[in-house]
């Protein structure tokens, strides 16, 4: 099989590729192309691949380049990781939100509304060429906002293309494991969109072992969400939710700490990995060592003001480990390609699953996965406080997703004013201003 990665020079790629690696069954991927606009990246990561590779038998041949339709054409599965306008506009996103004083995250308020909108007419264009070029290729999507992002491609894709994340599967080891129970073993009951989900219950052998923890304090209070988000919270919700909901309902300490940080996440990223891409071009360079090296730092520091606002310090080392999208990526392709059927929490069409939403939303919800692609299972109703957050967002990301084809200014400004974390329409009018300055690629957006 070939599997094509569209962002092939991005930092994560060694991930995925390392779970190929791993994978030695009938069936299993043989080739892999990297494509992405920027050489000097692409030459890096393919180093670091051959690093990887060395000593491996049978590794999946790696061919890089530059041209995008070389890139599809053949494809049995395409990996959608592209960022667009790279991690200097993540940091002009965050910037633009934290002066205006409202949050903004890559995926969350008004820097998730920012990314979409320079996001979503490229991963339409990838998926009309997709379409065209690889028609019967399945597409992997991991670029975010994932959710949205998804949504989008599955305009022109259909069913074919199923978004991925870490977040929920990542989460659902913490509690299993707190609770003393093989990961693989449990069901973890979860619903909601992408970063805005909550898990309900964990049935091990027909029975919730939820409750058990959420009546026991130590326990609850011993894992990262449950430092997170307090054990109190937590058994008033009934629930644990995803950690991204900490800027929901922290939103105010979180946008005070992300204006006190000495820099965004998005600019220490973006110094970070400049200065591991840079140390690329010395070829006597040990690739793999330098990128596992800033990886790890990576890890060590994900949300780590969130962990200043709750007072509970540096990660522990049971959570660093996410859920591993590489991992996700490789038992997605391994279902589909061999019809091995399994369940997986992935991004898909809602159909009917959450009654609250439209047949066509894009939602993050527990699915079995065959031959015949991803279909979410049946899942208990929403609470209204969890109702309340994924309508708000969904309208949100339809305003995007109408902004993104009209080139409508008004309907950019709907998407920012409409969203939970963000507090008033002229904040909304001046963040579309503000992000339009810095972003040439938002242009487009010239009609009333």
């Amino acid at each position: 099989m070939k599997l094509t990665i569209l962002g092939g020079g991005g930092f994560r790629v060694p991930l995925v590729y390392g779970a190929l690696l791993a994978d030695r069954a009938e069936g299993r991927v043989t080739a892999v192309t990297l494509y992405d606009t920027d050489a000097d990246r692409l030459t890096a990561i393919a180093r670091v691949l051959a690093d990887q590779a060395e000593g491996v038998p049978d590794a999946p041949a790696v061919l890089a380049t530059t041209e995008l339709d070389e890139a599809l054409r053949g494809a049995d599965f395409v990996f959608s990781a592209i960022r667009v306008g790279g991690l200097e506009g993540r940091a002009a996103d965050e910037r633009v939100a934290l002066d205006e004083g409202v949050l903004g995250q890559e995926t969350v308020g008004a820097g998730g509304i920012a990314y979409g909108l320079r996001t979503v007419p490229v991963a339409v264009d990838l998926a009309r060429r997709i379409a065209r070029l690889a028609p019967h290729a399945w597409v992997i999507n991991f670029t975010n906002p994932a959710g949205l992002v998804t949504e989008a491609m599955s305009r022109h894709l259909g069913d074919r293309v199923i978004g991925i994340c870490d977040s929920p599967v990542g989460l659902g080891r913490r509690i299993a494991r707190t609770l003393g129970v093989d990961p693989e073993r449990a069901r973890i009951d979860y619903a909601g969109l992408n970063h805005l989900g909550w898990v309900r219950g964990l049935h091990v052998d027909g029975r919730d072992e939820l409750p058990r923890l959420l009546a026991d304090p130590h326990l609850l209070g011993s894992f990262e969400e449950g430092k997170l988000f307090g054990t109190d919270w937590l058994q008033s919700l009934g629930a644990i939710p995803n950690e991204y909901l900490h800027y929901y309902y922290f939103n105010r300490e979180a946008v005070r700490a992300y204006q006190d940080a000495e820099q965004t996440r998005g600019a220490f990223l973006r110094d970070q990995q400049e200065g591991f891409y840079a140390r690329m071009k010395d070829p006597a360079a040990p690739a793999f060592p330098a990128w596992d090296r800033t990886r790890a730092e990576r890890e060590a520091t994900y949300m780590s003001e969130n962990r200043e606002v709750a007072g509970v310090g540096e990660r522990d080392e049971s959570d660093l480990e996410s859920g591993g999208y590489e991992q996700v990526a490789l038992a997605l392709m391994r279902a589909v390609a061999r019809d091995e059927r399994t369940s997986l929490i992935l991004n898909v069409r809602n159909r009917s699953t959450l009654s609250v939403l439209d047949a066509d939303a894009v939602i993050e919800v527990p699915c079995l996965v065959d031959a015949n692609g991803a279909r979410p299972v049946s899942v208990d109703p929403l609470p209204y406080h969890a109702v309340g957050l994924v309508t708000a967002v969904k309208a949100v990301e339809r305003a995007v997703l109408d902004a993104a084809a009209s080139g409508s200014r008004a309907t950019a400004v709907q998407a920012f004013a409409l969203h939970p974390l963000v507090d008033s329409v002229s904040v909304a009018r001046r963040l579309v201003d503000g992000y339009m300055r810095v972003h040439p690629g938002l242009a487009y957006l010239n009609r009333p």
